[in-house]
């Protein structure tokens, strides 16, 4: 049998989908900058940067384990890593505790609530899975785990909580919860017959698609929130105006196209944290 390490590193790279940290990395990174507007040095930001890395890679690795035989069920994820043979579940079982070892060295080379906070987030991530086989709310679970990851950089540098941080937690875990439900409808028909929960099994694709748009618009607003909150000027309110374009793109995408497209409108987001980083990045710089 294969060893653990002799895998190849693009098999565990696709495994974990590692290409969707830029989902949360940038609002992480949003959140240390803001925290005191300034750079707050190589060494924290190298720490941030491992505890996110290190939590999406856990989180994403034991989600593909406990939902293999789920996995291997769907047309559309029966191909994945696991079902496949390509990794075992002890594979991903390994990845994952690497990844929460390197959460919690990264939590406690930061300071002492981020140590604190570390178990609460390893806890909330591992639970995930089991949401989508009890409630239709599993959307809002992921939207409050991922969105952590902006009020964790906030932390990470201050030791402490503060509104802006809370604001801009909630405004990723909207947008997120959001996005969630427009990729569930891609398992709608699968979901209903396995009895998997979701918003669109529970309530039909437009229905959700509508209540995924006003979730989004609940996310704007909090985003729109944080800019007098965390003293912030013109170039982050552009990066809100680039951000509602986005989002009203791929309401409209698969409003007009159907459900075919929501893995283009679910795609869509990625540019959504590189848009306002980059906005924070230079209202810092520039006002």
């Amino acid at each position: 049998m294969t060893s653990f390490r002799q895998r190849s590193l693009a098999t565990y790279l696709s495994l974990v989908k590692f290409e969707h940290t830029l989902f949360a990395l940038p609002f992480a990174y949003g959140g240390m900058l803001l925290a005191e507007r300034s750079w707050p040095g190589l060494v924290t930001f190298l720490w941030i940067t491992l505890a996110m890395v290190g939590a999406r890679t856990a989180s994403m690795a034991l989600n593909r384990v406990i939902d293999a035989e789920i996995d291997a069920k769907n047309p559309r994820t029966a191909a994945r890593e696991i079902p496949t043979g390509r990794l075992s579940k002890r594979d991903g079982l390994l990845l994952a505790i690497l990844g929460f070892s390197v959460l919690l060295l990264s939590a406690w080379q930061l300071n002492p609530l981020t140590l604190a906070l570390a178990p609460v987030a390893v806890a909330v991530l591992s639970l995930y899975p089991y949401t989508k086989r009890l409630t239709w709310l599993c959307h809002a679970w992921l939207g409050l785990a991922i969105g952590a990851a902006t009020a964790g950089g906030y932390i990470a540098v201050t030791g402490a909580f503060a509104p802006v941080a809370i604001a801009l937690w909630l405004a990723v875990g909207l947008w997120i919860a959001g996005f969630d439900v427009i990729y569930a409808v891609l398992d709608y028909d699968f979901d209903i017959k396995h009895g998997i929960h979701s918003l669109p099994a529970r309530f039909g694709v437009k229905p959700a698609l509508k209540l995924a748009a006003l979730t989004h618009l609940l996310a704007w607003l909090s985003f729109a929130l944080a800019l007098p909150i965390s003293g912030s000027s013109w170039p982050y309110g552009l990066g809100l105006l680039v951000m509602a374009g986005l989002l009203m793109y791929q309401h409209r995408l698969v409003a007009k196209r159907g459900v075919a497209v929501a893995l283009q409108a679910f795609n869509v987001n990625l540019w959504i944290g590189v848009a306002m980083l980059t906005a924070i990045i230079a209202d810092i710089a520039l006002t």
